[in-house]
């Protein structure tokens, strides 16, 4: 009798015919293939297969190096961003010089290179818009969890303070701090986190109040854990979602508010580079520099729109119902 083959044991299974019932031993080899993923798993493979929300993200690391890269910019092209060129950079009549091989972007009013304005513009957009949006959802988070978990009165009481701040004008509660405080960019951070937080927190509340009362949450409770623990440790992971998705969504609107601030001569101050502050200087010399009002508003514009569509990527990601828009989707390794 000869002994078997070894390369016996390395030939693939044959699959069974058609009809034929699949032995228990393949059954239990192609469960052990199969891999579980988690949530965040799945929002990650969703994401990186929506094209728009991809071009989105590259568009806006591109932006955040700008602002990051913007004094070497400015020492690469030989301009500082408050430099004024008078001979050079302002036209025999005083206006603004068009874009010329020196000034890639045009001059402002003052001779200053437009192209190192807006590219320092795009520092004081990111900042107040991250900073003030990191603020407005840690105060919303924090409330938001705090009158979803307790309810009764508190709830009652943190519900109608989200009411009183979200029936506040924005622009006529930003004219009022700023003639007392003077403008600053303190100042225009706490404005606008001011005015975002209570979004926020009206999201955590109502998944707050939709989870408190599930059973890993009795267990908690049934195990001596402080309120505490249970709001931050256990119910936190849980609203991450949706707090997410409403960031990503809040940081274009923030940065459009500081645009507006500027714009009305509420924000920064000049010198200081703002996307609104040009676009509020450029209104009087549009008719005869539309270079001064373009590249400003491109730029704001190009900023939001990537931010938008990227956050309204992660919306959909997280959206258990976007599976059937993938379903006929490649899978990717």
């Amino acid at each position: 009798m000869t002994a078997p083959d070894v390369h016996d044991a390395q030939q693939p299974v044959p699959e069974p015919a058609p009809g034929t019932a699949v032995p228990a031993a393949l059954q239990l080899e192609g469960a052990a293939g199969i891999r579980g993923r988690s949530p965040w798993e799945l929002a990650w493979a969703r994401l990186r297969r929506d094209r728009v929300a991809m071009i989105s993200f590259v568009v806006i690391v591109l932006i955040i190096l700008v602002a990051l890269l913007a004094p070497v910019i400015a020492a690469l092209i030989g301009h500082g961003p408050d430099d004024q060129f008078r001979a050079a950079g302002l036209t025999p009549a005083g206006l603004p010089e068009p874009p010329t091989g020196q000034f890639l972007f045009g001059t402002d009013d003052l001779g200053r290179d437009l192209l190192v304005r807006v590219v320092y513009g795009s520092r004081i957009s990111l900042t107040v818009g991250v900073l003030s949006t990191l603020v407005a959802v840690a105060v919303g988070v924090a409330i938001g969890l705090t009158a979803g978990y307790f309810g009764g009165l508190v709830d009652s009481v943190l519900a109608r303070l989200l009411d009183v701040v979200l029936s506040i004008p924005f622009v006529l509660a930003g004219v009022a701090v700023v003639s007392v405080t003077g403008p600053n960019l303190t100042v225009t951070i706490l404005v606008i986190a001011f005015f975002s937080f209570a979004a926020v927190a009206r999201i955590v509340r109502g998944q707050m109040i939709s989870i408190r009362e599930r059973e890993y949450v009795e267990a908690a409770r049934s195990l001596g854990a402080s309120d505490m623990r249970i709001m931050f440790i256990d119910v936190l992971p849980n609203v991450l979602a949706p707090v997410i998705v409403y960031t990503t969504l809040l940081i274009p609107a923030a940065i459009v508010a500081e645009a507006t601030l500027s714009f009305l001569g509420l924000g920064v101050p000049p010198p200081t580079a703002t996307w609104g502050g040009m676009l509020d200087g450029a209104t009087e010399y549009y008719r005869v520099a539309w270079w001064y009002l373009v590249f400003p508003g491109l730029a704001l514009l190009i900023t939001t729109l990537a931010f938008n569509l990227f956050g309204d990527g992660v919306r959909d990601a997280f959206d258990p119902r976007s599976d059937r828009l993938f379903a006929l989707a490649p899978e990717e390794d």
